[in-house]
């Protein structure tokens, strides 16, 4: 998968359908030369361009200063004349900013490279090449890490820094990863959104100068995301070349493509280096985190198998990974902060006829909390809600056959709280200016091993106490107004990034100390919806909207990079509680089933109509979870595109079966019959075709072949009313 070529002094890394070329330049410097569809062994060292020019065209004398500027550098590094957007800023201890890295030595390793307190990519079967280059003058070494598995198109990359200096330096800018490449005629997708619509595909041409998605809240946010994708102009999800590139992080963050003077790209991505700075002392190293570049010639479908494929296989770590997950009824929507133990049995003892199977006990069951104004960091039960205690309303669900679940916020603390009371100064504040309060909260300084200390041993004690089998982590605030006891100074640039790295060892520490543990991930819905927590938690809350039709483009601009299994998804009741919006009850279930699937309603409150659903629902889930958990993702249509109906696919990996959605969004009197085509079947073979949650009676059978299917397409019926869906099974 990895090879060198001493002759040509190439790089070579290949998948199984793309390659990625590396080449050590006459000076030493490590220059881009390919990545695309998977090429000869040939010297293409000649795509490093070497016919641009600067200020001059003259031929006969080749400046550094030009060369610098318009070479694809691997690594670029600011100060010397590179003038594009650079990966890697140092400045030493006499303030000179210049970084000027030349190859040194490589190696090729069996296996992936691990990473120390940050998640990163596992798997026997793949090879890493580490190529190492020093600054000779700040004393520095810079490896560059490049991993690639067999069984997908994705390469990882990541960046070591280590100072071998006399005095400290400092990083103020150390990204994951970069690439250079020819524009030709691009367009850009960017992951974009709020509370509540969260990750919505935005599409449009790359422009001159710079196009960026970041946040500097401390999470990746509700509003931009760690990822982008460059595309052919008239590529489309089947078809057309596609670059992807995304963060292995749950912090601040800057995906950006800068377009310059000679119509090329430099497209980079890593931690945001505004409020930056990292203090590298003499004999210590700086790791980033890891970046996932993967390139399709199959459209945006080939691109998200890629991504698909690497995150399932090699970074979430559950046990559930591959396991059906238990049907949950949450009941944050059902009672919000207004419930005892005598309605959470309600719930469960109606939900468990239907055959759910967890019972998640939200916010509000702590402290003296009645509202969102209290108590956090008082993880103590509050017995005058949960009369009898944690044990015995577990043990309680538990006769019913239902497992139980709780609700945490570990990183926050409450004004009205024993915890502030005690230690004021636990909350991250800035010395003399009034403390940051966002929905009614502060935020633990959790770098401080203290208070990590205190707030886990608080956590699990409630776990110890009870059967508890499932934690939902939220956050419900960003970070804001960042001040520290232990940063000062220049190094008080390293509180995000640290911030990061004590959320992860809270949870490292959570799921092994209690390995059996279904985490699911929350930040106010998805603001911390990212490939950083999957290595933590094998599913994360998607969105706080659970609209049927808010959550298409939702779930699709998630789909379009993460695995259906990660997405939270549930039933909930109408008119729906972020928008007001009303859907059917069985269009709600087919949009959640591609994902977790779940209930966040009040099941004692339902209609009969409604009610009688659930259980045809769950055998649905039953029979077709593995098929979405473990399937290839299509998406066949978007509404966002078509404003008439969305549909995707969950296809097996041998082709043998499918299952389709189709979700109409508004109804039109007198209107055609839609044929849709659906993707990625095996031509030549014959699938029965069937409506599994009709009467069969109504809706008979038919047996097409792929080839029929995939260019004739079938014929979806016309519904009588908005947002109505359709479940389509292919087996054959």
């Amino acid at each position: 998968m990895i090879s060198f070529n001493k002759v040509t002094n190439l790089f070579r890394l290949d998948t199984t359908n793309s390659t990625y070329c590396i080449l050590i330049s006459k000076k030493g410097y490590l220059a881009h030369a390919y990545y695309g569809p998977k090429i000869g062994k040939d010297d293409v060292s000649y795509l490093t361009r070497q016919m641009e020019y600067g200020f001059s065209d003259s031929p006969v004398f080749r400046e550094k200063l030009c060369l610098l500027d318009f070479l694809p550098f691997e690594l670029p590094t600011d100060g010397l004349g590179d003038y594009r957007e650079s990966v890697l800023a140092i400045t030493d201890s006499n303030g000179n900013n210049a970084v000027e890295l030349k190859y040194k030595a490589y190696e090729i390793i069996n296996g992936t490279n691990k990473l120390s307190g940050l998640p990163c990519v596992f798997g026997s079967n793949a090879q890493t090449l580490k190529i190492t280059t020093v600054d000779e003058i700040l004393n520095i070494t810079v490896d560059i890490f490049y991993t690639v598995f067999d069984d997908t198109d994705a390469i990882v990359r990541s960046v070591k820094i280590t100072s071998n200096a006399a005095k400290p330096v400092y990083i103020k800018k150390a990204l994951s990863a970069s690439f250079d490449m020819d524009n030709d005629n691009y367009d850009t997708i960017t992951l974009n959104g709020s509370w509540a619509r969260e990750r919505h595909i935005d599409r449009h041409p790359i422009h001159m100068g710079i196009q960026k998605a970041c946040s500097t809240r401390g999470v990746t946010s509700h509003q931009e995301h760690p990822f982008t994708a460059i595309l052919e102009h008239n590529a489309d999800w089947n078809s057309g070349n596609v670059y992807g590139i995304n963060l292995i992080y749950s912090g601040s963050f800057i995906a950006q493509i800068q377009r310059n003077q000679f119509d090329s790209l430099r497209t980079c991505i890593g931690i945001n280096p505004e409020n930056f700075c990292w203090t590298l002392e003499p004999g210590t190293s700086f790791e980033t985190p890891q970046a996932v570049l993967v390139f399709s010639n199959e459209g945006l479908n080939g691109m998200s198998h890629a991504f698909h494929d690497l995150y399932r296989n090699h970074l979430i770590r559950s046990p559930y990974k591959n396991q059906m997950r238990p049907i949950l009824i949450n009941n944050w929507e059902a009672t919000y902060f207004n419930f005892d133990t005598q309605k959470l049995l309600d719930i469960a003892r109606e939900a468990s006829k239907d055959g759910i199977e967890m019972l998640v006990m939200d916010d509000g069951w702590f402290g003296h909390r009645s509202f969102d104004d209290s108590s956090l960091g008082d993880w103590i039960v509050n017995e005058e809600k949960i009369q009898g205690g944690l044990k015995h309303l577990v043990d309680e669900v538990n006769k019913l056959g239902m497992k139980f679940g709780i609700w945490f916020e570990p990183e926050m603390i409450s004004p009205d709280s024993e915890l502030f009371r005690a230690h004021p100064d636990w909350a991250i504040q800035i010395k003399g200016r009034e403390l940051g309060m966002a929905r009614c909260q502060y935020i633990l300084d959790i770098t401080r091993k203290e208070v990590r200390d205190h707030i886990m041993n608080m956590v699990e004690s409630v776990l110890r106490s009870a059967n508890i089998e499932y934690v939902k982590w939220d956050m419900n605030r960003q970070l804001s107004d960042i001040g520290s006891t232990e940063l000062c100074g220049v190094q008080l640039g390293e509180f995000y990034h640290r911030y990061v790295l004590a959320l992860y060892s809270m949870q490292e520490q959570l799921i092994t100390d209690f390995p059996n543990l279904l985490l699911e991930n929350c930040s106010g819905g998805g603001a911390r919806f990212d490939p950083g927590m999957f290595y933590y938690s094998p599913q994360i809350w998607c969105s706080d909207d659970t609209d049927a039709y808010e959550r298409l483009a939702i779930q699709e601009g998630t789909a379009l990079v993460y695995p259906l299994s990660t997405m939270g998804a549930h039933v909930s009741v109408c008119p729906n509680h972020a928008c007001g919006r009303v859907t059917p009850f069985k269009t709600r279930g087919y949009v959640a089933l591609s994902g977790t699937f779940g209930y966040e309603l009040d099941i004692t409150k339902l209609s009969e109509e409604d009610r009688q659903m659930i259980p045809r629902q769950i055998a649905l889930y039953k029979k077709f979870s593995p098929l979405v958990r473990e399937g290839d993702y299509y998406k066949i249509a978007a509404a966002s595109e078509n404003h008439e109906y969305d549909a995707w696919a969950s296809i097996s990996r041998d082709k043998s079966r499918a299952l389709v959605t189709f979700v109409q969004i508004q109804n039109h009197p007198n209107n055609k019959t839609r044929m849709v085509k659906i993707p990625g079947l095996d031509a030549d073979r014959t699938y029965t075709v069937s409506w599994p949650d009709e009467d069969q009676q109504k809706f008979p059978s038919l047996k097409l072949t792929g080839a029929t299917i995939m260019n004739a397409g079938l014929p979806i019926r016309r519904d009588w009313g908005d947002y109505q869906g359709q479940l389509i099974y292919l087996e054959g």
